[in-house]
């Protein structure tokens, strides 16, 4: 059974010590870099959620959603896509490279919008990702579950939306 677990003292370093493929590295920043962002939006305007995935008591993979994430783009002077103005977000997303294949992500990601439609930061119109454009597999299960490209890219990433 599937379940998202809020990163804390106890479980922080076995989300970090989770890894992708060496092939996969450029599509997700590492789970220690995300966990440092989450608790640098502390603050900010911006709220960030980190989870590790769990099969059982088994760590699988690593998840954050976002609300409001364009005011972390504020200290790089770099615009934002508007979609991530008071919009929840799918921030990052990995499974562990032993467990890939297995409907992981597809189930982390159900997990995240179910998460997200308890409106933890009040009620939002859309939930918003991004990903690589060579990265396939992530567009081919974004798409499967609903999100569509908006036009906008994040640096060189394409966005994708699902409306709430």
């Amino acid at each position: 059974m599937l379940r998202l677990v809020k990163i804390d003292h106890k479980n922080v370093w076995d989300v970090i010590d989770l890894k992708v493929f060496r092939s996969q590295k450029s599509f997700v920043a590492p789970n220690d870099i995300s966990i440092v962002t989450a608790y640098a939006a502390q603050g900010s305007g911006c709220s960030a959620f980190p989870f590790g995935i769990y099969d059982n008591e088994k760590p699988v993979g690593f998840l954050m959603v976002g609300f409001n994430e364009a005011v972390m783009y504020e200290p790089f002077d770099v615009k934002p896509p508007k979609i991530l103005e008071n919009n929840y977000s799918v921030w990052r997303l990995m499974i562990d490279k032993k467990y890939q294949g297995r409907g992981y992500g597809r189930e982390a990601l159900r997990l995240a919008l179910d998460f997200i439609r308890t409106w933890p930061c009040g009620k939002a119109e859309y939930c918003a990702l991004s990903y690589e454009p060579e990265n396939e597999a992530a567009a081919k299960l974004y798409r499967s579950m609903g999100f569509a490209e908006n036009g906008e890219m994040d640096s060189d990433e394409i966005v994708a939306v699902l409306k709430l």
